[in-house]
């Protein structure tokens, strides 16, 4: 891999699966270059779930967190490319969805402030354990 190519962590959460945005927001991903390394959509457990959002457990909204995202499928996926946690950030837009702009993931999918489309780490491995185990779940 080149010094500047690297893979990053995505999933689109409960409500954009629901709303039939998965293809939408795969699609951007791949015309800019992404390689798709990995993907399942699974309906993660609670337990699993407070697992991959340890490290915010102490944060007043955690239980709404992992209701929510236990409320139907997810879909983790691993992309490959240039810079692909940088382009990634500014893809998804900012993590207030009422701030970011239109031509975003965020700007153009997001109704609901509470409710993000997409989870990014950083570079993969950020959440690695919970991660694999995401991409390890049942098969839906």
């Amino acid at each position: 891999m080149a010094d500047n190519k690297e893979r990053t962590f995505i999933m689109i959460k409960p409500d954009g699966v629901q709303r039939g945005l998965v293809g939408k927001i795969i699609q951007r991903f791949e015309d800019k270059g992404f390689k798709l390394v990995a993907l399942k959509m699974v309906w993660p457990t609670e337990d699993l779930l407070k697992q991959h959002y340890a490290d915010l457990a102490s944060r007043p909204f955690f239980p709404g967190l992992v209701k929510y995202m236990s409320s139907g499928p997810v879909v983790p996926m691993v992309w490959e490319g240039l810079n692909a946690v940088k382009t990634g950030r500014v893809m998804l837009g900012e993590t207030n969805p009422k701030d970011s702009a239109p031509g975003t993931i965020r700007g153009d999918f997001c109704i609901q402030t509470k409710r993000r489309k997409m989870w990014l780490t950083g570079p993969l491995g950020l959440r690695s354990g919970s991660t694999n185990k995401l991409l390890e779940g049942k098969i839906l």
